[in-house]
């Protein structure tokens, strides 16, 4: 159990940022190869768990320069057992992967938390399937069956919180706000969307957050968005409503390509970061219950400094 587990501190006023692209950063401006795209296999040797511990650092100086919170997600979002299984992983490499990632983020956080910038460490989770297309499709409880084998893992450890990012169909979320309610754990959900605003399978967000809240008893400690430009959603804000005060977070793409454009890329579009920090400022505007921003695929720490320039007045 994590120090704030019982109370999670973004659930207030403070603003609270995020890291950026872990995965397209890793692959395309360090060069790295990572099976399946999978960051956690870099934990496997001292050289890899430098080049993490170097990366997330580059964004709690960020977090302390700005005076603002951070919320710290482990680079386990390929870290689940049919992943695993095509990297070549045993159930025991991957629970000792899994707990090694929070290790390296509470090494972070007593090195860099101060009074003004909270360290929150994120137990990440990803879908079982492909994070763009629906895939691999279950039921509720077999999500729920599927992922508590990450999330028991997380919850013997001191993770604040999990966050369960890329998810594209209802179940799945379901299944894995049941099983981090079994576990007594405060989690995040969160969506990808098309251009349109919309899951890739045509759903609307109002619909699936409307039900998975009914489902779990409003078991999420709150909704995100993430792996999406910004102008691809930024209409559900404007349009309001108040389904959308249970959307706490935002972490965008820096890129307006759709997802099948960017399966395609073989380069990496990093955006316009300074487009980027004044478009996450504006949709905090509309939502002033915003409080977690911050980046997804193409996105660095220059996306994440205009974003704390941009909320921290």
């Amino acid at each position: 159990m994590g120090i704030y587990s019982q109370q999670l501190p973004q659930l207030g006023n403070r603003p609270f940022i995020t890291d950026g692209g872990l995965e397209t950063i890793l692959c395309f401006q360090q060069h790295i190869d990572l099976p399946h795209f999978a960051a956690y296999d870099l934990l496997r040797d001292q050289q890899g768990y430098e080049r993490l511990y170097d990366y997330y650092t580059t964004y709690t100086k960020l977090a302390q320069q700005y005076g603002v919170g951070i919320v710290l997600e482990t680079p386990t979002w390929r870290a689940n057992p049919d992943w695993a299984r095509l990297i070549g992983d045993s159930p025991e490499t991957l629970e000792q992967l899994n707990r090694q990632a929070v290790k390296l983020l509470e090494q972070i956080r007593d090195e860099y938390e101060t009074e003004h910038t909270t360290v929150l460490i994120s137990g990440n989770l990803g879908p079982r399937g492909d994070g763009y297309t629906p895939s691999k499709l279950m039921t509720e409880d077999e999500a729920k069956d599927y992922h508590s084998t990450q999330i028991a893992t997380f919850a013997d450890t001191n993770v604040d919180m999990l966050a369960a990012l890329t998810l594209n169909y209802v179940d799945e979320a379901i299944g894995i706000t049941r099983a981090a309610q079994e576990h007594d754990l405060p989690v995040a959900i969160s969506f990808t969307v098309e251009t349109d605003g919309k899951l890739p399978n045509g759903e609307s967000l109002q619909r699936v957050i409307t039900e998975v809240d009914a489902a779990t008893d409003q078991g999420p400690a709150y909704y995100m968005i993430n792996c999406a430009h910004p102008t691809h959603f930024e209409h559900l804000f404007k349009a309001g409503g108040d389904w959308l005060q249970r959307i706490r977070g935002l972490r965008g793409n820096a890129s307006c390509l759709s997802h099948a454009e960017l399966d395609e890329s073989e380069t990496l579009d990093d955006g316009n970061p300074v487009a980027f920090g004044c478009e996450l400022e504006e949709l905090r505007r509309l939502s002033s219950h915003l409080t977690v921003l911050g980046g997804c695929c193409g996105t660095d720490h220059r996306h994440i400094e205009e974003v704390c320039k941009h909320i921290v007045h």
